[in-house]
């Protein structure tokens, strides 16, 4: 018998390219929106939609009962991606305090599987030079940074949930990059500032970015192929922005952007960056913390889901090239500036 999925955070980057997946499978798909989250436009024809807040617990039952004899499986990416230096207490209730209601839930409704969508943040980073690897123990302490922090805190809890007999598998996906993304996604804002001239100049550094479509296999993989408490990194590979920044210019045939700073100097402008763009209500993509990972050793292996979960991916040119298609299919990007 297949198993009914339910997803959260389907309007989101992730979910909608999972969901995306599993209908074109043939897969019974529930999804779960906030409370009057636009929905109209993207793509979700075939997904029945439930409104609800995963900070509010009493907002998901609706979500969770069904009449159906069906399996359950649970997979969970609503959440909240920060770059922001400073905690917030909205991420922290999002990432952390919805997380635990999925997890109760799941438990008092006894689904087969939950699979939830961490971060390879939440793994503690290693001496560049060295490739980080699933690990066993998360705690906030071990990691740097309020985001990253939430996750370790959420992914602990998940799997502390495999203690009660729930089935739990999670997934690390590294930087998300690709096409189906309806908001401002970091990776996503960078090519349309890239694409309408706004960004002149660029920063050195780089991390490991991956295609979401990618991302989706691996974590509908899980569902189906992870092991109870198991933990599978979902990442490409190392790209620096140099290189990220050439391959926008080899797609676009707009100005090449030849001008990289140092990332000591990034970092002396970035509070005023963070605090200007706050102020205009505009997501600021240079921020500490942004500057901070893209320093740091983002050498991931996904060797363990490729083994386990037959997770494969796909190149890095064609990611951007799709993207930038479908940014212009959706009116996004009207002209490229030279």
């Amino acid at each position: 018998m297949n198993a009914m999925y339910l997803v959260t955070g389907v309007a989101g980057h992730l979910g909608n390219a999972i969901v995306r997946q599993l209908l074109e499978q043939g897969e019974k798909v529930r999804g779960l929106v906030l409370p009057r989250e636009q929905t109209e436009g993207k793509s979700l024809d075939g997904v029945e939609l439930f409104a609800g807040d995963i900070t509010h617990r009493e907002s998901l039952r609706p979500f969770f009962t069904t009449s159906d004899s069906a399996p359950v499986v649970v997979i969970h990416c609503a959440g909240i991606v920060s770059i922001a230096s400073k905690a917030q207490k909205k991420v922290h209730d999002t990432n952390v305090g919805g997380t635990q209601n999925i997890i109760a839930l799941c438990k008092e409704y006894q689904v087969q599987k939950l699979v939830y969508v961490s971060s390879v943040h939440a793994i503690p980073e290693l001496p560049h030079g060295e490739t980080i690897s699933e690990v066993e123990r998360f705690h906030p302490d071990l990691v740097t940074g309020p985001y990253a922090k939430t996750k370790a805190e959420a992914t602990a809890l998940a799997l502390e949930a495999t203690s009660d007999g729930l089935d739990v598998s999670v997934v690390h996906p590294s930087g998300i990059v690709g096409p189906y993304d309806y908001g401002r996604g970091h990776t996503t804002q960078l090519i349309l500032d890239y694409c309408s001239g706004r960004l002149r100049v660029g920063i050195k550094g780089g991390y490991d970015f991956v295609d979401v479509r990618d991302v989706a296999s691996g974590t509908i993989a899980a569902s189906r192929l992870g092991r109870p408490g198991g933990c599978y990194i979902l990442s490409n590979r190392f790209v620096p922005i140099p290189e990220f920044m050439d391959l926008l210019h080899g797609i676009t045939r707009q100005s090449k952007t030849s001008c990289y700073l140092p990332l000591w100097v990034a970092k002396l402008t970035a509070p005023v960056s963070e605090l200007y763009c706050a102020l205009l209500k505009q997501p600021s993509l240079y921020t500490a913390y942004s500057l901070y990972t893209l320093s740091s050793n983002a050498r991931f292996t996904h060797e363990k889901a490729s083994r386990e979960l037959a997770y494969k991916v796909r190149s890095f040119q064609e990611t951007v090239e799709d993207t930038v298609a479908w940014l212009k299919a959706q009116g996004r990007i009207l002209t490229l500036a030279k």
